[in-house]
């Protein structure tokens, strides 16, 4: 009884550290929008805001501007240097930020 008790506690703490560790993640990847959308995503003059917004939205964007289908001038550059699970973390990151 007393294993089963520790090997849940173990993974309940395993669990939280790997959650940690992805809002890390995607804080870290969301850092290199800063140069542009602002700090945390609030915007920037000539920028849109990224904070606040739904993660929908968010990859929804991201995956226009990857594919041309979306007018841009540096971002169909930059969305290409990230993965599919990139883009989800850090549209995760900036749907979690206020507006």
């Amino acid at each position: 009884m007393r294993i089963a008790i520790v090997c849940a506690a173990a993974l309940g703490v395993a669990s939280m550290a790997a959650t940690a560790q992805d809002n890390n993640a995607g804080r870290d990847l969301a850092a290199s929008c800063a140069m542009c959308h602002g700090t945390n995503g609030r915007g920037a003059v000539g920028y849109e805001p990224l904070a606040g917004m739904t993660k929908q939205e968010l990859v929804r964007k991201f995956t226009e501007f990857r594919s041309g289908a979306k007018p841009a001038t540096v971002m169909h550059q930059i969305s290409k240097g990230y993965s599919d699970p990139q883009v989800q973390l850090i549209a995760e990151y900036f749907a979690a930020q206020k507006r």
